[in-house]
């Protein structure tokens, strides 16, 4: 499989450099026969990669091109994948409080990954849902790195739902969850109290 050997050739760059030599010419594979389906699992030519620490290998070295497209790169080789969603999936919420630099107590949201990669919302890392216009249907991200995000299953959604608070934004009432002193919308607010007629 391509990219079988990634750490060894992370080892042969980094020889490269110890060494004075210049770094060996990446090779473009082209398209790679692996894909990451909607629900976080990886693919090579139609099966499912077993092994997590191969995934979770494949997945330290993914890559956003310029024109969109994912890549896998090593310091020697590079190819693109699909990817039917987000190549990550937020499986875990975890809520502590932090100080964020106003000595202020706040909220803090950290995720973990189905790789087991850790990533606190921020300025940085935002959360971001996707409203279906036609059923309203939320489809919720953050990003992980880069170009790189993590779809927010739904059971993780609902834990962020039940942190939800209202607040203005450009006019509207919107509901949101803040993390590390930032505001991220979810949805808009219900209207509760209907006018008088």
């Amino acid at each position: 499989m391509a990219f079988q050997d990634a750490a060894k050739g992370r080892n042969h760059a980094q020889g490269d450099v110890m060494e004075g030599r210049a770094p060996r010419p990446r090779h473009d594979s082209g398209d790679l026969a692996i894909r990451i389906a909607r629900d976080g699992t990886w693919y090579y030519r139609g099966s499912p990669i077993a092994r997590k620490e191969m995934v979770c290998l494949f997945g330290s070295v993914l890559r956003r091109d310029a024109d969109g497209s994912y890549i896998l790169e090593t310091p020697v080789e590079r190819g693109r994948i699909e990817v039917e969603d987000a190549p990550f999936i937020a499986v875990e919420l975890f809520w502590r409080h932090c100080d964020c630099g106003d000595g202020a107590p706040r909220q803090c949201l950290s995720f973990r990954t189905n790789l087991d990669e850790m990533v606190t919302a921020d300025a940085e890392h935002p959360i971001r849902v996707h409203l279906d216009p036609i059923s309203r249907e939320p489809r919720p991200y953050i990003t992980v790195r880069p170009g790189l995000e993590a779809r927010i299953n739904r059971a993780v959604f609902y834990e962020l739902v039940a942190l939800a608070q209202a607040e203005i934004m450009d006019g509207r009432k919107v509901l949101g969850v803040w993390s590390e002193g930032m505001f991220f919308p979810i949805d808009e607010a219900p209207v509760l109290d209907m006018p008088e007629a």
